[in-house]
């Protein structure tokens, strides 16, 4: 079970950090991800974590804004979002166990959090 939480309403410019705890294994070390989607959207990669957190893959709309992390103490990934723009507004879904491309699909989802970003 993956859950999200830290989602909310920020100005544009402002900060967010997200939590994804993984629950039901007794220590995750899989490869992790952040996906959104806009309304209407399709949904769009943001950022990988590798299971030992050495390597980390973004998207470019994601680059010098986004970081992930993770704590496999705590069975959590992170993402701290920075400098947020409207455009980022979109619910925010992490994953885990990635069936190839880490870009593209994983097998495990969490429920999504959303997060709105006025202008």
């Amino acid at each position: 079970q993956l859950v999200e939480s830290g989602g909310g309403l920020v100005q544009a410019g402002g900060s967010l950090r997200l939590s994804c705890v993984t629950s039901g294994w007794t220590r995750n070390y899989w490869d992790m991800g952040w996906f959104r989607q806009a309304p209407g959207k399709e949904r769009e990669f943001v950022a990988h974590i590798s299971g030992s957190g050495s390597m980390t893959t973004y998207a470019d709309s994601a680059k010098g804004r986004f970081t992930i992390s993770r704590d496999n103490d705590k069975n959590t990934v992170y993402l701290q979002m920075n400098i947020l723009k409207h455009e980022d507004t979109a619910v925010y879904y992490c994953a885990a166990v990635p069936k190839g491309d880490v870009r593209l699909d994983y097998f495990y989802w969490g429920q999504g959090t959303q997060v709105t970003v006025s202008s």
